[in-house]
């Protein structure tokens, strides 16, 4: 395959290695990204394993709770001028509401905005607005006690990233500090037992990989991976983190201390996994003059 510039770059983006390593990486994985990724950790080249999660669409996040069910959505607009419209943002507080009384993304689609469905509303809107616009994703918790948190706000329950916490017990103050709390961490699961086995098998076979290039006997290597893998997983679940309110203490002691218990979280950040196409400038003005 191929390497391209613009590979070397993302891949230079994503892990901070210098352009000659992310080049070879790349010939060694045949271009896979996710394996030059790991490649260049086994061989201590990259500085840590960022996944892209680059915002590449613009629009907003809205959450709304009803008793013990919230409900996070994320409707698209091609731009930031749009998210702040005041009627692109009305659509998606009534999109929520809406969401509040279905099940999935399919049933909200189909739900009733007014005497029209919701899908047609977005229609609608995107002609009167001229801007492409979709509604993404929908998630939903329950719980004893849920509680919602936006960052960086554009308007009442909406903005760029929206969190559901659930617990048992009603302390809902503790509840808003674990989602925002979530949304500046982004864990990637609540536990362990909540976490891809591909996830955790993945990782300890590059902390093995990277392991034996130190040339320690296996059973030096056996205790290393052990810990390593313990720190991973402190990292990357909910529970395990160290707590942004008080990083003295994890999550899970923060909740016990607090007479909590979570149950399930939802974190949407407007965006998070679409790609689109870029540019430089000087490419642009190129195309531009070509016609």
């Amino acid at each position: 395959m191929a390497i391209t510039a613009a590979m070397v770059k993302q891949l230079r983006d994503t892990t901070g290695a210098g352009m000659m390593d992310a080049k070879k990486a790349l010939t060694e994985t045949d271009g896979d990204m996710d394996a030059a990724v790991d490649w260049l950790r086994t061989k201590g080249l990259a500085k840590a394993a960022k996944k892209s999660g680059r915002t590449a669409a613009e629009g907003l996040v809205a959450v709304k709770v009803e008793g013990g069910r919230g409900v996070a959505v994320e409707v698209n607009a091609e731009t930031d001028f749009v998210a702040k419209n005041s009627e692109f943002q009305s659509m998606v507080s009534d999109i929520a509401d809406a969401a509040v009384k279905v099940d999935d993304l399919d049933a909200l689609k189909e739900a009733d905005l007014g005497g029209k469905t919701v899908a047609d509303t977005i229609t609608d809107k995107i002609a009167t607005i001229g801007e492409n616009m979709g509604l993404r994703r929908m998630a939903a918790i329950e719980g004893e006690t849920v509680v919602s948190y936006v960052h960086n706000a554009a308007a009442e329950g909406m903005g760029k990233i929206g969190v559901l916490v659930a617990l048992k017990g009603s302390d809902e103050g503790f509840g808003k500090q674990v989602a925002m709390h979530i949304a500046a961490t982004n864990p990637a699961a609540l536990n362990e037992a909540e976490l891809d086995p591909e996830v955790i098998e993945k990782e300890k076979q590059v902390q093995i990989d990277i392991a034996r290039e130190s040339g320690k006997p296996d059973a030096v290597i056996e205790k290393m991976i052990v810990g390593r893998m313990k720190k991973f997983l402190s990292e990357i679940t909910l529970l395990g983190q160290n707590f942004v309110v008080n990083p003295d203490v994890t999550v899970e002691q923060a909740a016990k201390d607090a007479g909590a218990e979570i149950t399930g979280y939802v974190r949407l950040e407007v965006g998070e996994g679409i790609e689109v196409e870029k540019e430089d400038f000087a490419a642009e003005v190129a195309k531009a003059a070509q016609g």
